[in-house]
C-alpha cells in the first residue's frame, strides 16, 4: 500500500512542477505557429486540458515572420485550438517587432 501512495505522491509532485512551469509562462509573450501557416503572437493567458491556448493582445502574421514584411492583423483576445498548434515559442525576456521578429 505504501508503494501506491509513493507513486501517487510522485505523480502529484510532477504535476506541481508542470503547473509551476505553466504559471511561470503567464503573461509572457508567446509565438504560436498554426497548421494553416499563420503565426500568432500574444501574451499567454491560459490553457485547458485540450491544449487550447488563450492569447491576449494577439497579433496575426500571414507568411514567414522576417520574410514577408507586412503589418500584422490585430486580433486582441484569441483562442488557439490545440489541434492546430504546430509550434510554440515562449519569449521570457525579448520582445517582438511589428513584423513578428525577435529584437
Amino acid at each position: 500500500m505504501a508503494d501506491g501512495m509513493e507513486l501517487e505522491q510522485d505523480a502529484m509532485e510532477e504535476k506541481t512542477e508542470k503547473r509551476k512551469q505553466l504559471e511561470s509562462w503567464l503573461n509572457k509573450l508567446m509565438r504560436i505557429k498554426i497548421s494553416d501557416g499563420r503565426t500568432l503572437i500574444g501574451s499567454f493567458l491560459c490553457t485547458d486540458k485540450d491544449m487550447n491556448i488563450i492569447l491576449g493582445s494577439c497579433q496575426e502574421f500571414v507568411g514567414q515572420p522576417g520574410v514577408d514584411k507586412e503589418d500584422p492583423r490585430i486580433l486582441g483576445l484569441a483562442m488557439v485550438p490545440g489541434r492546430h498548434i504546430k509550434s510554440i515559442e515562449i519569449d521570457l525576456d525579448r520582445k517582438y517587432n511589428k513584423f513578428g521578429e525577435f529584437v
